[in-house]
């Protein structure tokens, strides 16, 4: 079983169809699915308590979504960045030592610092920056790309 779970509502109809599509194609390899996490209104990210509290709520709501037997992969920019084929090696040995693999997208402020101490592995998508909802599709290829990669499919070439 693989979960992706993600603050915030994707309200954009075309990535909404991107996400479908390679979800429909995750469904060839594994069990998967997506949970969306509340996230908070941040107006006033210029004060350093704020920031804290709203990556502390929006944590604490992911938190509350993992088991302890979860393996969680954290988006994170502080993370290690690996290519495609490190990935693909990484996925296949979590499969085999984890029956829940779950990947997490922080809010735009970031991880809070429980969310970080729960996370097994903190990966770097890209020195880039995405949008959130970007980022979704992004993780979501990759995952895909990972099974293909892994099964001696043609897609990575």
């Amino acid at each position: 079983m693989i979960k992706l779970i993600a603050i915030g509502k994707n309200k954009d109809k075309a990535l909404q169809s991107l996400e479908k599509e390679y979800m429909k194609r995750l469904s060839a390899f594994c069990k998967f699915s997506e949970i969306e996490v509340k996230d908070e209104a941040n107006e006033h990210v210029s004060r350093e308590a704020e920031v804290l509290l709203v990556k502390e709520k929006e944590g604490n709501r992911v938190l509350e979504k993992l088991s302890d037997q979860d393996f969680v992969v954290l988006l994170d920019l502080h993370g290690k960045m690996i290519d495609s084929e490190s990935f693909a090696k990484n996925l296949d040995m979590w499969q085999m030592k984890y029956s829940n693999i779950v990947f997490v997208i922080a809010g735009s402020l970031g991880p809070s610092e429980k969310l970080v101490s729960r996370a097994n592995y903190r990966w770097k998508l890209s020195d880039l920056t995405f949008t959130h909802l970007m980022t979704r599709v992004l993780m979501l290829e990759q995952i895909y790309r990972g099974f293909m990669i892994n099964n001696g499919r043609n897609y990575h070439k």
